[in-house]
């Protein structure tokens, strides 16, 4: 595990180079990294090209800086570090992969908005990014079968969403769905986390089914999630969510009836998958405790000290100690009730003063307050907008598919199979990355090794004048013998030589 999250980090960290650039344009033009700086120049900067083309200095920093914040905030298709990032703890994954660390590419963006707000490409380009993010992370959630990716892919398709906030310039918006999204994701990997102790370590949730009598607690928790997570109606995901749609619908940018179209679809498919794994989990069959050929992914599930996962035949799920469950019901009063008592100081209020800039031309956050009358009439109206009835629509699926009539999955999958299968494989960017880039990082570094340092460093420069100096060395020794009268010789010569040189010839006029 320490391996695998070693190469992961590293795979992650080189997206940082692209940031490094942005910073360096940054300090090369601007003179500074002090924020109150560059900020204090930006009209100036706005005005420069980067020398020898035609390209906006500003366009090509933003853009540096972005590719900075893909990386940390798992942008596609620089996401493939986070859902593998899924083997630690799971208390982990809801600390850090769904509420702080992946965040920090969020709140950079943000905080950068005074130099943001001066380049409409490059807010374009943040929007496209998010837009794809946030829908197509959102399929592979619905293939996943670990309970734990299932949630880990809705991270990367709600950070999407948040993307999609900034490029809009609806900033404050993209900082308060990180806000509401880290209690409700916190809560949905708490509660995966309860799933797997209960189910002693098996993460399959094609081994689980009718949890519900088992685990009251995690079951009534795990549902305030996915609720706050599809955006229902005064639940704290609703608030942030339909922010974001109602933002880019505004929004005048390039590229916004795209994220438009991506996000509406995306709210479809969030339920979709949610409910999916609530279903499967939580209802239906009891599908533990017999024998179960669904343990793929067993190399990278934890095991106990004799090496089985899942329960024994005849073996019940419990729910779990307090010491899980009291952090459960912590979380879900705040994902319930956050969006509704939050909403109106973070983007209506001075909730952030001065730290963001948006340009008065970007009129996303201005059209959001002229339709805002307050949480609970935004909440009313919700009930008869687009993203109700498609998230209503994708839970009605859900239930269809895996309680109804269980069969069309498996018809759909085989009918599909080529879909599937580049769904299964994650787009192939996994094995893009292996080929292209570590392989081909690998043969670089193999020819480097090989025709650079062996051949022309120790074959050419070292070998090569040893060799030189060994040559002249044995020409040179013919002429030491040893012998006296040799000597003496060379030196009438060389006396001879001199004169004949130094003085006029006998003959000359």
């Amino acid at each position: 595990m320490i391996e695998l999250a070693r190469k992961r980090g590293s795979r992650r960290d080189q997206y940082l180079f692209g940031f490094i650039l942005g910073i360096g344009l940054l300090l090369a033009f601007a003179g500074s990294m002090n924020y109150a700086e560059i900020f204090a120049k930006k009209n100036d900067l706005a005005q420069l090209l980067l020398p020898g083309t035609d390209w906006m200095l500003l366009t090509v920093a933003c853009i540096c800086l972005f590719i900075g914040a893909m990386g940390k905030s798992a942008q596609f298709p620089l996401h493939v570090w986070l859902p593998d990032s899924m083997e630690g703890p799971t208390p982990i994954s809801a600390l850090i992969h769904a509420a702080t660390m992946v965040t920090a590419g969020i709140f950079l963006v943000a905080r950068m908005s005074p130099l943001f707000e001066l380049s409409d490409t490059a807010l374009s380009f943040v929007m496209i990014i998010g837009a794809i993010t946030a829908l197509f992370m959102g399929f592979l959630g619905i293939v996943q079968n670990d309970i734990k990716r299932v949630i880990a892919y809705s991270t990367l398709s709600q950070l999407g969403y948040m993307t999609v906030a900034l490029g809009a310039s609806a900033y404050s918006v993209g900082v308060f769905h990180l806000m509401t999204h880290a209690f409700f994701k916190a809560l949905l990997f708490l509660a995966a986390g309860s799933v797997i102790i209960g189910m002693h370590h098996d993460q399959d949730m094609r081994n689980m089914g009718g949890l519900r009598k088992y685990m009251p607690i995690t079951w009534l928790t795990s549902l305030v999630g996915t609720l706050a997570l599809i955006g229902m109606p005064f639940f704290s995901g609703f608030y942030s969510k339909d922010s974001i749609i109602e933002a880019v619908g505004h929004t005048h940018l390039a590229g916004a009836g795209i994220a438009n179209f991506a996000l509406l679809a995306g709210v479809f498919v969030t339920a979709f998958y949610s409910f999916r794994l609530y279903f499967l989990v939580f209802h239906g069959e009891e599908r533990f405790g017999k024998a179960h050929a669904h343990h793929e992914h067993d190399e990278e599930q934890e095991e106990d000290a004799s090496g089985h996962h899942g329960l024994a035949p005849g073996q019940k799920p419990h729910e779990s100690p307090w010491v899980v469950t009291v952090p459960l019901i912590l979380l879900a009063i705040p994902s319930a009730l956050i969006g509704f008592v939050t909403i109106g100081p973070m983007l209506f209020g001075d909730f952030f003063h001065d730290a963001i800039f948006v340009q008065e031309s970007h009129r996303a956050m201005a059209g959001l307050a002229e339709e805002f009358h307050g949480p609970l009439a935004m909440a009313l109206h919700g009930f008869t907008a687009a993203p109700f009835w498609l998230a209503f629509a994708g839970a009605a699926l859900a239930y269809y598919f895996y309680l109804v009539n269980p069969r069309v999955p498996a018809a759909l999958k085989q009918k599909f199979s080529g879909i599937y299968a580049l769904l299964d494989n994650k787009y192939y960017l996994d094995k893009i990355n292996e080929v292209v880039f570590a392989r081909g990082a690998r043969l670089l570094g193999g020819g480097l090794w090989h025709v650079g340092d062996r051949d022309l460093i120790d074959g050419l420069v070292v070998n090569g004048s040893a060799k030189v100096v060994g040559w002249f060395s044995r020409f040179i020794r013919l002429a030491q013998t040893g012998f006296i009268y040799h000597y003496a010789f060379v030196m009438i010569v060389g006396v001879l030589v001199f004169l004949m040189y130094f003085m006029p010839f006998p003959f000359a006029k």
